[in-house]
């Protein structure tokens, strides 16, 4: 017991950021700015300081999606999980809404019938969405290559690209699609990522953006 911090409930996760941020600089690791609070929350959500140095970020992307956030724009993830895990409460105040269309039975139905994934028809699902869209994927790669096929047959080019699917097939390849586009990103190289971090990666540019919004 004697290595137990006392610490007030609501103080845990502050407490846990200062953790994270003295590791950081035991490693000799500093971050960029505008980068620091969405990679420090990546790394909250899993207690891994890998995300530190392969969580990529295209050239001024958080400007670019607090801009689409503080336009009202709206998440499609992949799984029903990432979309729990967004803080619909600040999107909301924001202008926008989450979809997941994984569950839909539609989707499940045409998913069977044309022999390919439910991540693939649910993010075509989502081209029905009449406005500006952050792609959120946190597990399914198919999920990714459907959407750079829709930018490569001039269907859609996606807004925004938070993707950090999980996993071994075809999971390294599909993020890599995008790291070479014009598409604004927030990317992690390699296997991991999860639906948690794309929640993460959501919530804390929600959070920028409302606290820049609550300031005015």
């Amino acid at each position: 017991m004697n290595n137990i911090e006392i610490i007030n409930p609501g103080d845990i996760e502050k407490r846990s950021f200062e953790i994270i941020a003295g590791e950081l600089e035991k490693m000799d690791i500093a971050l960029p700015k505008e980068q620091k609070a969405i990679t420090m929350r990546a790394i909250h959500t899993s207690a891994d300081f890998d995300y530190a140095r392969t969580l990529c970020y295209s050239e001024n992307a958080v400007e670019k999606a607090l801009e689409l956030l503080k336009n009202g724009a709206d998440i499609v993830t992949d799984t029903n999980m990432s979309l729990s895990g967004i803080n619909k409460k600040a999107l909301a105040l924001l202008g926008g809404e989450a979809h997941c269309y994984m569950a839909d039975e539609d989707v499940a139905k045409e998913a069977k019938k044309r022999g390919v994934t439910r991540a693939s028809i649910s993010m075509e699902k989502a081209l029905d969405i009449d406005k500006p869209v952050i792609w959120a994927i946190g597990n399914a790669p198919t999920a990714l290559i459907t959407l750079y096929e829709f930018m490569t047959k001039g269907i859609r080019k996606p807004d925004f690209i938070i993707g950090v699917p999980v996993g071994f097939v075809n999971v390294e390849a599909a993020k890599e699609l995008f790291l070479d586009s014009d598409v604004p990103y927030i990317i992690n190289r390699g296997r991991k990522g999860g639906s948690n971090i794309a929640a993460a990666i959501c919530n804390a540019l929600l959070y920028i953006a409302r606290d820049g919004l609550e300031e005015k």
